[in-house]
């Protein structure tokens, strides 16, 4: 059981997004950070490990993918997962160049998104 995981960061406008995956993953035992503002969110990662964002694309004020690049650049470590409700070849492919571990579209499959998160945090010793 991930209990004693790191934090997972979710970043995504919508409220009810950021509960749905909430639970989702508390349910399998991991604690995360929800944020409806992505400038929060990376003032958040200036003082705080961000062992995982999942972060949607379309946000007002800054774009996921940007956020992925500024999480990067105070937090080279850190993995992303990016979800979206648009399939653009270009977002997916600015996802990948980005370091983003997977890349996932609204409505998320529950399993496939819960595997995706097991593989992208690190091993807790």
């Amino acid at each position: 059981m991930p209990s004693s995981s790191p934090t997972i960061c979710l970043i995504d406008d919508e409220p009810s997004v950021l509960k749905a995956l909430g639970r989702l993953l508390a349910s399998e035992g991991w604690k995360t950070e929800k944020f409806e503002d992505p400038v929060l969110f990376l003032d958040y990662s200036r003082s705080n490990a961000v062992a995982l964002a999942v972060i949607d694309v379309r946000m007002p004020g800054m774009s996921g993918l940007d956020v992925q690049v500024a999480l990067h650049e105070t937090s080279p470590g850190s993995r992303t997962i990016i979800i979206t409700a648009e399939d653009d070849p270009a977002h997916r492919l600015a996802a990948k160049k980005g370091g983003a571990t997977a890349f996932f579209l609204k409505p998320l499959d529950d399993d496939a998104f819960v595997e995706a998160v097991r593989n992208a945090m690190p091993e807790v010793a």
